[in-house]
């Protein structure tokens, strides 16, 4: 189950966040996903969906290198290191042409091939340096 959980997550990672793939968030989320940290409250897979939509306009060439992944039970916790180039509005900032790369943890809960649930820290003072802008963005 660990491998199978870990692979759902792992595409997810590519998919939705490094490709923007919206068409892939039917397959890997569930219809009752739960982001703790991303503040989307109604139909969540929708609102996921708009979000990678909106993230084309501001991200490009976008990566993400996973460092640690570690399953236990129906959770399963990524270590990532990502980056991107800021090609449009990103965080109430203009494009600015910049590259940035932080460090990421994802936490997903995992359920009948699923993901339900998501929990998600990142490096918003280093992100915010290195674009240029104001950290409390």
């Amino acid at each position: 189950m660990n491998e199978e959980n870990k692979g759902v997550v792992l595409r997810f990672i590519h998919d939705v966040l490094q490709d923007l793939n919206a068409g892939a968030v039917d397959d890997l989320v569930a219809p009752d996903f739960v982001s703790h940290t991303w503040g989307i409250k109604e139909d969540a897979p929708q609102a996921l969906k708009q979000v990678t939509e909106r993230m084309k306009a501001s991200l490009s060439e976008i990566e993400f290198a996973v460092e640690d992944v570690i399953a236990e039970g129906d959770r399963v916790a990524v270590r990532v290191t990502s980056s991107a180039t800021q090609s449009g509005e990103f965080h109430g900032m203009p494009a600015s042409g910049k590259r940035y790369s932080i460090g990421e943890i994802h936490i997903f809960r995992v359920s009948e091939g699923k993901i339900v649930e998501h929990w998600h820290q990142y490096d918003l003072p280093s992100l915010m340096k290195q674009l240029g802008g104001d950290e409390q963005s």
